[in-house]
């Protein structure tokens, strides 16, 4: 079990990043969005306790939250203010019966050195159930939900996941493996990280969407049909999916990368006798997971990383707290591969 070194002292302030502006919704985010800021830190209140913050994830729905007119149900970020996303970090300070100084916590206070607020805002994790505190952050209770709860993926099936190289898909492939699926497939952006779907994490196979028409590339990869569908993307590749979709084909519908940044990616045509003819069923799902959920996959996950039958695809980025306006410039700009963390301490 691994420990944490906790601080003497704490600082008088904590480093936070902050949004500067909101970009142009159909725009490219800049560091220019960003900016830095110190909030004053002190000793917790009666039931609050102060968490250093040692991993944060990144993931494309921020850029959603940088938009006050984004059509998804989720608070957005406001200029001048604090942003937050999920992170995991040591209790320093507790004035709390309920966490423990050195406790490896889970919360949402991420952008900043520092979290302090109410226990009841931090989720205890245990330090032994995985191999390092940033495992906690794997998408992994998205891509079980989808994968399992929404489609059941199971023996002897072909299934197609597009945008298979972000943290969410590259789980969901291994997953739909896991339960026996006869041919994983998988649609990313280039040569490499085709190599990287098929070589590290154990794809059959996987195309490059930029390598011409959509529907040639997946139908000369699965000439059987497809089964299940984990849709990342929408757009071209949604619509593609569903022309080769097995009659009782079930779609997960998980994001729509494709109209991330306008057009019409988000909003694919469904040709509806196809759909109806073949009795397809297609459900969207939300990533907001109960405890229950994500206590249940991290013993899962856990489980499996010790037996070798999975892998977490991730990209480390150092440079603490400063690293992460730049980092999720990259991110949006397709640079990395697996779920995104950024080494915070």
């Amino acid at each position: 079990m691994s420990t944490a070194v906790l601080p003497d002292t704490l600082p008088a302030t904590s480093l936070e990043v902050r949004l500067a502006a909101y970009p142009d919704p159909e725009g490219e985010v800049t560091l220019d969005h960003f900016a830095m800021g110190e909030s004053e830190l002190s000793e917790p209140g009666e039931g609050q306790v102060v968490v250093r913050n040692d991993w944060m994830t990144l993931g494309s729905v921020a850029r959603d939250q940088m938009n006050p007119a984004t059509k998804l149900p989720i608070p957005v970020f406001q200029p001048g203010v604090a942003m937050w996303g999920r992170t995991v970090g040591t209790v320093v300070r507790s004035s709390s019966p309920d966490l423990a100084v050195g406790d490896l916590v889970e919360h949402f206070s991420g952008w900043r050195q520092y979290a302090v607020g109410s226990a009841q805002e931090f989720f205890r994790r245990d330090r032994g159930l995985l191999p390092g505190p940033e495992y906690f952050l794997s998408q992994g209770p998205t891509a079980w939900h989808g994968m399992v709860d929404t489609v059941g993926a199971g023996e002897g099936e072909t299934v197609f996941v597009s945008g298979a190289t972000n943290g969410v898909g590259a789980l969901a492939g291994q997953i739909a493996k896991l339960r026996g699926a006869k041919r994983v497939i998988g649609s990313t952006g280039s040569r490499e990280k085709i190599d990287f779907l098929v070589k590290e994490i154990g794809f059959d196979a996987a195309f490059d969407y930029h390598d011409g028409p959509v529907a040639e590339q997946l139908a000369e990869l699965a000439p059987d049909g497809l089964d299940v569908v984990f849709d990342n993307v929408g757009g071209e590749q949604f619509e593609a999916a569903v022309r080769l979709a097995n009659r009782g084909a079930r779609f997960a519908l998980c994001g729509a990368l494709a109209g991330q940044h306008g057009g019409d990616g988000g909003s694919p045509r469904l040709p509806l006798m196809t759909a109806i003819s073949r009795d397809l069923s297609f459900r969207g799902f939300a990533t907001l997971h109960t405890p229950d959920q994500i206590d249940g996959w991290n013993e899962r996950f856990g489980a499996w990383l010790r037996e070798g039958r999975i892998v977490f695809p991730h990209t480390v980025v150092d440079g603490g707290v400063e690293a992460l306006p730049q980092a999720f410039v990259d991110l949006l700009r397709r640079r990395y591969s697996g779920t995104v963390l950024v080494k915070l301490s």
